[in-house]
């Protein structure tokens, strides 16, 4: 029987918490941050919990979580 490969941009994308929840950080916090409000890269600076039917994908790619 084979052994189940993570697949490694996964790897390196979602992180998870103590409690088992995925977490990923946002989008749109890499470059033309100049005209993003203060407001706004505050918020991009925060992690997201992933809710459920995206977690199911996730944890597909990453079989060791």
């Amino acid at each position: 029987m084979p052994k189940i490969k993570t697949k490694s941009g996964a790897k390196k994308r979602f992180s998870v918490t103590g409690t088992g929840k995925i977490k990923v950080k946002r989008p749109g916090m890499r470059h033309l941050l100049e005209h993003k409000s203060k407001g706004r890269k505050r918020r991009l600076r925060q992690y997201i919990i992933l809710s459920g039917s995206i977690r199911k994908q996730v944890k597909r790619l990453i079989p060791t979580m």
